[in-house]
């Protein structure tokens, strides 16, 4: 079994750590971490390089976006403009890595519905798929969650794959349920996997990637951490949830496995963010001729 039990007064506590050590900031480090980072934007890009993607994936464009938590702090708003910029990157393939709703029990119908014709707006000719995040399993969210992403267009992988075709050739998309509120397993994922070919697994949780290592997979992409949400300089950041302590944001090489943590576009439990600036990340893969 991966998953460990999630402590909440651990979480709790670190949270008010964090909230003690925001207020001994200055009044314009404050106004900074409440409105201006949370609504500010990177765009990473990533070259993924592996001789086992084929040659017609060769510059394959894919878009991650992760961890918008509607209905906390960020808003629809932002998701229109975020989804419209996705857009106009033109990316072969989407992947959404999870925490859709911060309080799936909590967020209105017709908000659920305006999301859901927003997503529908994404557009990639190999496909959107996504994950489920923590959030997503919580406050009775699962079955909504499910049916939110299938009328957005999105493929929903819980511990199953897909294979992608591209002129004839094929790579591997496996995506995994979440590490604290759900049951992930890499082994039901990889069941209808074919050897040989390049894997990409979805996991919200970040600190999976020690298991995926072992079992095959070629890059890894994730979200759940937020970057710390909070960092401070020499510090470092002051709140990591479970499954997110080691590997916390950007890229990892861990041979054979290529890990990426995305820093997602919103906010839980704390509305700020300081020095872990929202992200979308563009990767692109390279055909590596073997030595």
């Amino acid at each position: 079994m991966m998953a460990k039990k999630y402590s909440r007064r651990s979480f709790l506590k670190q949270s008010l750590t964090f909230l003690f050590s925001l207020l001994g900031l200055s009044g314009g480090g404050y106004a900074y971490a409440r409105f201006i980072e949370p609504s500010r934007l990177q765009l990473n890009e990533v070259e993924i390089q592996h001789e086992r993607i084929p040659k017609s994936f060769n510059n394959l464009k894919i878009v991650q976006f992760s961890d918008t938590h509607l209905g906390f702090q960020y808003s629809l708003k932002q998701l229109e403009k975020h989804i419209s910029l996705i857009n106009s990157l033109n990316p072969d393939m989407i992947f959404f890595t999870g925490d859709l709703l911060d309080k799936p029990n909590e967020y209105e119908s017709s908000k659920a519905r305006e999301t859901v014709r927003i997503l529908q707006e994404l557009h990639a000719p190999l496909g959107k798929f996504s994950v489920y995040g923590n959030h997503d399993h919580g406050g009775y969210g699962t079955d909504l969650y499910q049916n939110m992403m299938k009328q957005s267009g999105f493929t929903l992988l819980k511990n199953e794959s897909a294979e992608i075709y591209k002129d004839e050739e094929s790579i591997f998309l496996l995506g995994i349920d979440d590490a604290m509120l759900g049951k992930p397993s890499i082994g039901l994922a990889k069941q209808r996997v074919k050897e040989n070919h390049y894997q990409i697994l979805l996991s919200h949780a970040p600190d999976l990637a020690d298991e995926a290592a072992g079992s095959g997979i070629h890059l890894q992409l994730s979200g759940h951490s937020h970057g710390g949400q909070i960092q401070l300089p020499f510090v470092g950041t002051l709140i990591t949830p479970p499954f997110a302590e080691r590997y916390q944001e950007g890229r990892y090489d861990l041979s054979p496995l290529t890990l990426y943590v995305n820093r997602g576009l919103g906010t839980t439990r704390l509305p700020f963010r300081f020095l872990s600036v929202p992200e979308i990340t563009i990767f692109t893969l390279q055909t590596k001729q073997k030595t």
